[in-house]
């Protein structure tokens, strides 16, 4: 099959997510300028660069009513932010943490999560969570829509404090056997990262090469 309107491929739900998958999980940990925090996942989500290291998220707002998440308010207000990794474990509290509620309502209490203080930022990262990045606010670039009261955006934020659990590092790396990340599919669909094996580039030792080719 093939199509190029969005809205009409024929298929019982949209397969443009279903097909790019799996994709990661940011469960961005933010806060007001009074403090009060907020908790939403976005699987609109990656890495981006890594000297210095930087990652995106799409804060898109789904809502028939229009209007921001809140998400992207606190952190155009305060220029700060946390992207908690979601595992396996966690599933069902991240997904309470996704509802949308009035802005009053704490996600980190609503989904029974623990925040933790930063290190470098203000916003606080999930105690219970194996991984988080500490985020600052570089720039939002808005992306045209096709609904009048759906607005899309891009996030693109700067990594300046890592935390991981010490329980995933073994002979100095991440062992995605102990980590298992979750992992956003179409439709209502995740996965869990489990099956994990390696693939040398061709050019992998290409270090070991002079200028001239010779080794």
């Amino acid at each position: 099959m093939f199509y190029d309107d969005p809205r009409n491929h024929g298929l019982k739900f949209s397969p443009f997510k279903a097909l790019v998958a799996p994709r990661p999980i940011a469960w961005v940990s933010s806060q007001d300028p009074d403090g009060n925090l907020n908790l939403a996942p976005y699987s609109f989500f990656n890495a981006v660069a890594d000297s210095p290291p930087m990652i995106m998220f799409a804060p898109n707002n789904p809502r028939m009513g229009g209007g921001r998440k809140d998400t992207l308010t606190n952190i155009e207000a305060t220029n700060q932010f946390v992207v908690n990794l979601c595992q396996a474990d966690l599933m069902h509290q991240m997904n309470t943490s996704s509802a949308h509620v009035d802005p009053n309502v704490d996600e980190f209490e609503l989904a029974g999560l623990t925040p933790a203080p930063s290190t470098n930022v203000k916003p606080p990262r999930i105690k219970e969570a194996l991984a988080a990045l500490e985020c600052e606010f570089m720039f939002r670039t808005r992306l045209p829509s096709s609904h009048p009261k759906v607005e899309n955006n891009v996030v693109f934020g700067k990594v300046v404090g890592v935390y991981i659990d010490d329980s995933i590092i073994d002979d100095g790396m991440v062992q995605m056997d102990k980590y298992r990340p979750l992992a956003r599919l179409g439709y209502m669909d995740y996965t869990i990262v489990e099956n994990v094996f390696a693939i040398d580039r061709p050019d992998h030792d290409l270090a070991d090469y002079d200028k001239s080719g010779r080794k």
